[in-house]
C-alpha cells in the first residue's frame, strides 16, 4: 500500500496561490454553461489516464452528487464499448483523452468529431477543463493525495 506524500488540505496551504489558480481554471467551462455532468465525466476518464486515485474518487463522488448514472461513472473507463454514452460525450471524452495523452497529437478524426459536436467557444472551455483536470492530476498523483472517504448515507448502519 502506498502512503501519502502530502495531502490536498496541505496543497491548499502550502501553495494557495497555486491553489487558487488552478481551482479558478477547473471552474471557468462550468461557469460558461458547460454541461456538468459531461465536466465530471471528463475529469474522471483523464484521472484514470493519469492514475490520480484522488482525482478518480473525488469525481466519481461528484458525478454521483450531479446525478450521473451509475453506470456512466463505472463504464467511462470503457466508453468506446459501453452504448451509454451519447454523441456528444464520445466527442468530450476522446478529445479528453487527445489532450491527456499530448504526445501523441490531436488528430484531424478527433478534432473533426468535437468540432460536430461543440462550438469553438464551447471547445475552448471543453480544452480549459482538460488542462485543470490534467494540472489536479499532477498534484494528486505526485503527493500520493488520499482519495476522499465516501460519506455514508443519512440513516445508514455504521460497520
Amino acid at each position: 500500500m502506498t502512503h501519502a506524500r502530502k495531502e490536498y488540505k496541505d496543497f491548499m496551504s502550502l501553495a494557495p496561490d497555486a491553489y487558487a489558480a488552478v481551482l479558478a481554471l477547473g471552474q471557468v467551462a462550468a461557469k460558461a454553461g458547460m454541461d456538468k455532468q459531461l465536466l465530471e465525466l471528463i475529469k474522471l476518464r483523464a484521472s484514470q489516464i493519469n492514475g490520480c486515485a484522488f482525482c478518480v474518487q473525488f469525481h466519481i463522488l461528484e458525478g454521483e452528487k450531479l446525478g450521473v448514472p451509475t453506470d456512466k461513472l463505472n463504464l467511462v473507463v470503457v466508453w468506446r464499448e459501453a452504448p451509454q454514452f451519447s454523441p456528444r460525450e464520445r466527442a468530450a471524452l476522446a478529445w479528453t483523452e487527445a489532450l491527456t495523452l499530448i504526445s501523441e497529437g490531436v488528430s484531424d478524426e478527433v478534432y473533426a468529431q468535437a468540432s460536430a459536436e461543440f462550438s469553438d467557444k464551447e471547445l475552448a472551455y471543453l480544452t480549459s477543463a482538460v488542462a485543470s483536470i490534467n494540472t489536479w492530476n499532477r498534484f494528486g498523483a505526485a503527493f500520493r493525495w488520499t482519495p476522499p472517504a465516501r460519506k455514508p448515507a443519512v440513516g445508514a448502519a455504521a460497520s
